[in-house]
């Protein structure tokens, strides 16, 4: 019999290796900007899990009226979720924020037939920019 991991297995592993790197790689690196990069990367695969969770358990992506609020609080707008989990898909009682304390932006449906899109800004707050100025993008990540 072949044994696997489970979803939550991997959500699990995905967590704490966020939590790892969100206190380690500020100190190997010495560089706290890189390593805000870095944060947001994993702030947004984290964010990814839980949208992926919230599609299995509801069929659809929350919307980007509902926003990723609906991580954390059942939608109240529609399309109300059938099968809304208890507690929500995020570990947060607030809407998560990038590591410059700037909202992510999510969008769903996405640009180019993506079914959904989470940008954070980068350090300067704006769109495009270079380096540590640059948009962290959902789908150029992986």
């Amino acid at each position: 019999m072949k044994k696997g991991f489970t979803l939550i297995e991997l959500l699990i592993v995905i967590v704490i290796l966020g939590i790892l790197a969100t206190f380690l790689v500020p100190k190997i690196m010495q560089k706290p900007d890189e390593a805000r990069v870095a944060k947001a990367k994993n702030d947004i695969m984290a964010i990814e899990t839980a949208l992926k969770m919230y599609k299995m358990d509801n069929g659809v992506y929350p919307t980007t009226m509902q926003g990723l609020k609906a991580l954390i609080q059942k939608p109240s707008i529609p399309p109300i979720p059938k099968h809304y989990k208890e507690g929500g898909y995020l570990d947060s009682s607030s809407v998560p924020k990038d590591p410059w304390g700037n909202p992510y932006i999510y969008r769903s449906p996405g640009d180019n037939s993506r079914p959904y899109e989470i940008i954070s800004l980068g350090a300067d707050g704006k769109e495009g920019g270079s380096g540590v100025n640059a948009d962290i993008k959902s789908w150029e990540i992986h």
